[in-house]
């Protein structure tokens, strides 16, 4: 096989951007490589969650080794990497379907030897051998929920464990944003821009677009690593986090369509949404309060419409805004 030329300035061991994306994923997590962070990880490295926002190398790796002590079987194998050529190298939109054993004590508390499975998405900025700005949503409420917990109260305790409103974590908002090395909105694809399209439908109100873009068989994956088939779980989905928010901005930020030998035309969208809880939905009784939400949304096309479908917010992180601006923590 020909080797990938966006791949230029990387180490020649990795033939395409799915190869080094899936291979330093497996190095640095199953393979116990942690210290290749510093040289997978360029310096200054920005990496965003719903959660927080780390700034370098020291406090990655650590949170790595926390992780890594607390479900030490912990597995990464990578569904697919959707990506884009960009300025020195390359966006690639990554979804992981993550297995691990709780088996450490951490921030699950002691031990329950409980079984988990759950997603997380991410789109890194590479350049030059090294991962340089990442964008990352983790289905946290699968974790919580797998582990025997409500969501709401978990979030409360971590709240109390971080030190309280006043020192805990601040979720992230584009207020807490540290600018990073990519300017990039994505690429031009047909299957992109028809993504991008119907989540500004949904977002528009306009849930016609569950009948008239879902394939009627769709397969979903939403946040609590939640599955389910056709049109009533899209908008089960999508209808109650709308309305939680209903006067909140519905931006998207990165758009990238592919379409490779032997898979479907495939489609990864960046978005938020920005305002106040101010509607009844998934997350109760509107507070006012002002609440961020990153999501990522992979989709793959078939003859009849989107047949798959990949959205994860962190369900966590919303509360955690909502608790500390309505003072119910």
């Amino acid at each position: 096989m020909t080797r990938s030329k966006v791949l230029d300035g990387f180490d020649p061991k990795w033939r395409d951007v799915p190869h080094y994306i899936n291979g330093i994923t497996a190095e640095i997590w199953e393979e116990r490589r942690i210290g290749t962070l510093r040289q997978y990880y360029g310096d200054g490295l920005v990496v965003r969650s719903p959660a927080s926002v780390v700034v370098g190398n020291d406090g990655i790796i650590a949170a790595t080794m926390a992780t890594l002590a607390e479900f030490p079987d912990r597995e990464l194998p990578g569904e697919d990497v959707i990506w884009c050529e960009a300025e020195g190298g390359f966006l690639s939109s990554h979804r992981l379907i993550c297995s691990a054993t709780h088996l450490g004590f951490g921030a699950y508390g002691a031990p329950t030897g409980r079984r988990l499975q759950y997603r997380i998405l991410a789109d890194c900025y590479c350049s030059k051998n090294a991962v340089l700005d990442e964008w990352l949503v983790r289905d946290q409420s699968a974790i919580v929920v797998q582990m025997g917990q409500d969501v709401v109260d978990w979030t409360r305790r971590q709240i109390a464990i971080e030190g309280g409103p006043a020192l805990c974590v601040k979720p992230f908002t584009p207020a807490l944003d540290v600018p990073g090395p990519y300017l990039g909105q994505g690429n031009d694809h047909e299957a992109g821009a028809r993504l991008a399209s119907v989540l500004e439908r949904l977002m528009g109100a306009e849930f016609s677009a569950v009948q008239s873009e879902y394939d009627r068989a769709v397969m979903v994956h939403y946040p609590g690593h939640f599955e389910g088939h056709g049109w009533a779980e899209v908008d089960r989905f999508w209808l109650p986090l709308r309305s939680s928010f209903p006067s909140a901005r519905f931006e998207v930020h990165h758009v990238v369509g592919r379409e490779d030998e032997g898979m479907s035309p495939r489609a990864a969208v960046r978005w938020s949404l920005d305002g106040l809880h101010d509607g009844w939905g998934r997350f109760g009784a509107p507070t006012g309060v002002p609440v961020h939400v990153m999501g990522i949304t992979h989709a793959e096309f078939g003859p009849d419409g989107l047949r798959r479908e990949w959205t994860l917010v962190d369900e966590t992180a919303i509360w955690k805004q909502i608790l500390l601006g309505s003072g119910q923590c």
